[in-house]
């Protein structure tokens, strides 16, 4: 038996800065005995919570099944220990497979040829067996494989997920750095907005955190257009249990009419390109013809108040002029305390030495995490 298979246990990614509202959200899928780590949360799970929080986690990354656990010194202890593996019960010869890995504090320090040595076992391993073997494919594998290295121990582990969680399937036009879904999620879910107030993002983008928006009114789940996972591919994979979990999740999915949801979201952008994709990005999903979309520069809105802004707006790294971001970032601040009485602002800085320029006192700060940056959150109430 696999070690997952012997104790339920798994090891969910998440984005740094976003650990306590992962554990909240696992506890809310069903899982158990959870505890934080460096980038993600160990956790405890039956079938059902596993397919669960795959289909519904709106935080996560990656969900990992570990397969077997060791102490590993060197990359001829991994690639022995990886031989023993029964690969047979999780893949075919004639399927495809990738590694993605990584090395901390450990005698390996190399994390591609620690994966390298890892795909050579399993390589051998067919060719021992069945004179053929199955190939690598890094774009769309039947399933990926995760090994990491801490203090000189192996877990190699089976992506229950089959490719980041992040990946939601509604982003079919993207505008210049985007914002990841998880972190849009994340933003959303820290406002506590629950659709009783407008939601207006005057930098909207592609719609990211519009379309996280809807998805949390609506009850959608996350990875409602998504059509495989990994935990297809784990042995003591159940299909009844999984189409259980599938059509209770769905149908939670509030039965809303778009006249119901009219007016509740709404985004602007100063660019026809970035309204256009937004607009396609919305209607992928079920009521996003609602979300009322519009060109239109932020310092051209009459007004918002009473009403719950969320915003990424552009900043250094993105655009590349200091001078201009600083005025930027005045005028939005100029704009939320003029325009803006008895809104509550949620705004997210990639760049942190821009917070002061916007000239309000947030009530809070919040790390987050966006790809390698190491970004704020920061709520604002304008009175």
């Amino acid at each position: 038996m696999f070690n997952y298979q012997q104790n339920n246990r798994y090891f969910a990614q998440i984005a740094g800065g976003m650990e306590a509202l992962g554990a909240e959200e696992l506890a809310e899928l069903g899982a158990e005995e959870i505890s934080p780590a460096y980038r993600g949360l160990y956790f405890s799970a039956d079938q059902a919570a596993l397919y669960r929080i795959n289909y519904c986690s709106r935080l996560l990354t990656r969900v990992l099944a570990p397969l077997i656990s060791f102490g590993c010194h060197k990359t001829d202890v991994l690639y022995s220990k990886a031989k023993t593996i029964e690969w047979k019960n999780l893949l075919t010869p004639q399927q495809t497979f990738a590694i993605f890995a990584n090395v901390s504090h450990s005698k390996i320090t190399h994390s591609k040829f620690a994966a390298l040595r890892l795909k050579d076992a399993i390589a051998d391993y067919f060719q021992e067996s069945f004179r053929l073997r199955p190939s690598v494919d890094t774009q769309n594998p039947d399933i990926w494989l995760n090994l990491h290295l801490e203090n000189n121990r192996a877990t190699i582990s089976l992506d229950t997920s089959g490719a980041s969680l992040h990946k939601r399937g509604y982003r079919k036009q993207s505008m210049e750095a985007p914002m990841q879904e998880t972190l849009a999620a994340a933003i959303i879910r820290l406002s506590e907005w629950n659709g009783k107030t407008p939601l207006h993002d005057p930098f909207c983008g592609s719609g990211t955190l519009l379309c996280e928006a809807l998805m949390q009114q609506a009850g959608i789940p996350a990875a409602y257009l998504r059509n495989e996972f990994g935990f297809q591919k784990l042995p003591d994979f159940d299909q009844e249990i999984w189409q259980s979990v599938k059509t209770t999740a769905d149908e939670k999915i509030e039965k809303l009419s778009g006249a119901s949801l009219k007016g509740k979201i709404n985004g602007s952008d100063l660019s026809y390109k970035s309204i256009a994709a937004a607009k396609k990005n919305v209607r992928q999903l079920p009521h996003g013809e609602a979300i009322k979309l519009k060109k239109l520069d932020f310092r051209e809105i009459a007004q918002l108040e009473n009403a719950v802004i969320i915003a990424n707006p552009p900043y250094g790294i993105r655009m590349g002029h200091e001078k201009d971001m600083n005025a930027l970032y005045k005028e939005l601040g100029d704009f939320l305390k003029r325009r803006c009485q008895g809104s509550t602002a949620f705004i997210y800085f990639g760049e942190r030495a821009l917070i002061p320029k916007i000239g309000l006192r947030p009530s809070w700060k919040k790390p987050l995490v966006n790809g390698s940056l190491d970004g704020r959150l920061c709520k604002f109430e304008i009175y």
